[in-house]
């Protein structure tokens, strides 16, 4: 993914995940809280804020069930980054850069 997580942060980003594969909706915090063993829903919502909050997932507030996991990976997001980068000035591509290192998006041109 490219994000740096912490061990526990990797564990609920993967169990989302896969909850996500197997059922087509996000689980609930309390379905996270049992899978995963932990000992409360607040550490379950802290640790779902602080991944959203990294950009690693993405939640409508106020919406049950409504995590979705952002994978930077995906080629659409590599080429929208060459197409903006494509008009942009030095300054703009280089912030553009910054930001495809954060996230972790690799732009090197495919071979």
């Amino acid at each position: 993914m490219g994000i740096k997580l912490t061990k526990k942060q990797t564990q609920v980003y993967n169990y989302i995940s896969e909850f996500i594969k197997l059922h087509g909706i996000s689980p609930s915090y309390r379905d996270i809280c049992a899978g995963l063993g932990l000992s409360s829903v607040s550490a379950v919502a802290e640790h779902v804020d602080n991944l959203v909050r990294i950009g690693a997932l993405r939640k409508s507030p106020g919406t049950a069930r409504s995590l979705e996991v952002v994978d930077f990976t995906y080629p659409e997001t590599v080429a929208l980054f060459r197409e903006k980068m494509a008009t942009a000035s030095e300054e703009e591509i280089e912030i553009l850069r910054k930001a495809a290192e954060i996230i972790g998006l690799d732009l090197a041109e495919e071979q």
